[in-house]
């Protein structure tokens, strides 16, 4: 499956069309789900594994795509006018009209997409709270970076849950690891519902 969105990938770039054609036959790809960046991909990825799913052996292709603007691109080759899989994603609420667009002019439902209040990390410190996240982030060992922001003057006056989602996307490659450090901390019943509907519905 990863070759397939490395096909993929290369084809939206403007690389040939067969490599992802012939890949998604001999793999049964079924459905692609479009999100923003690497860190969505990462918590469905975590969460897949928490309930025991083996997605790529059921079909389905989760897949980054480098920005939601480049919905739009995505979903022609993998939706009804392209390899004709079945589309649906996770996005943020101020990304859900580029997902509409996208969608609605590749001739594929807007239905299968589920939207994060605010953006994901903020739906998975909101289910955490606040000091639970601390906590994760001392045993990441983050703690002094942690402390060492909550203490610049930008961050005073803005609330816990507003911090901890800033300082989540600060430094490279931080949000991808907590994706998955998030995930893999909820309790059962406290996945945030977007997340949770997404998964239910593959």
């Amino acid at each position: 499956m990863a070759t397939f969105r490395e096909a993929v990938r290369a084809w939206a770039a403007g690389g040939p069309k067969a490599p992802a054609r012939e890949l998604a036959g001999r793999l049964g790809v079924r459905v692609a789900v479009l999100l923003e960046g690497p860190s969505d991909l990462a918590a469905v990825d975590a969460l897949a594994a928490r309930r025991a799913r083996d997605l790529a052996a059921e079909g389905v292709c989760v897949l980054s795509m480098g920005g939601a603007m480049n919905v739009g691109r995505f979903a022609q080759l993998l939706g009804p006018t392209g390899l004709g899989l079945r589309l649906t994603g996770l996005c943020d609420e101020r990304e859900r009209p580029y997902y509409a667009r996208g969608l609605e002019r590749a001739g594929a439902a807007q239905h299968g997409i589920f939207v994060c209040a605010a953006d994901l990390e903020d739906e998975l410190v909101r289910a955490l709270g606040p000091p639970r996240v601390a906590e994760l982030a001392h045993a990441e060992g983050d703690h002094r970076a942690l402390r060492t922001f909550l203490n610049q003057p930008a961050q005073q006056g803005r609330t816990a849950q507003q911090q901890f989602r800033r300082f989540l996307g600060t430094t490279s490659g931080r949000k991808i690891r907590y994706g998955r450090v998030l995930v893999e901390a909820l309790d059962p019943d406290r996945v945030p519902a977007p997340l949770d509907a997404l998964l239910t519905a593959l």
